[in-house]
């Protein structure tokens, strides 16, 4: 992505990700310095990620969908896998 006065642009997949990684933490009634380190990251990589504006890893993504008790395809997808 392109950046704008040297700000990293948002990624439309990132950004689909980090809206249902805080929608599913925030019904399963999680912080976010709750979940951050469940995903070893810090909160402010966590918040990052939430708004589109950080990427996470397949290794992040698993361990999340472990911590808030969702199969893989809940972050990915809006769509049952299965």
């Amino acid at each position: 992505m392109g950046s704008v006065l040297g700000f990293p642009g948002v990624d439309p997949s990132d950004a689909a990700v980090g809206a249902r990684l805080k929608r599913w933490r925030e019904q399963r009634g999680l912080s976010v310095d709750e979940l951050a380190p469940l995903m070893s990251m810090t909160p402010e990589e966590t918040r990052r990620a939430e708004s589109g504006r950080g990427h996470l890893t397949t290794a992040q993504l698993g361990a999340a969908t472990n911590a808030l008790h969702l199969p893989l395809w809940a972050l990915v997808s809006d769509h049952r896998a299965y």
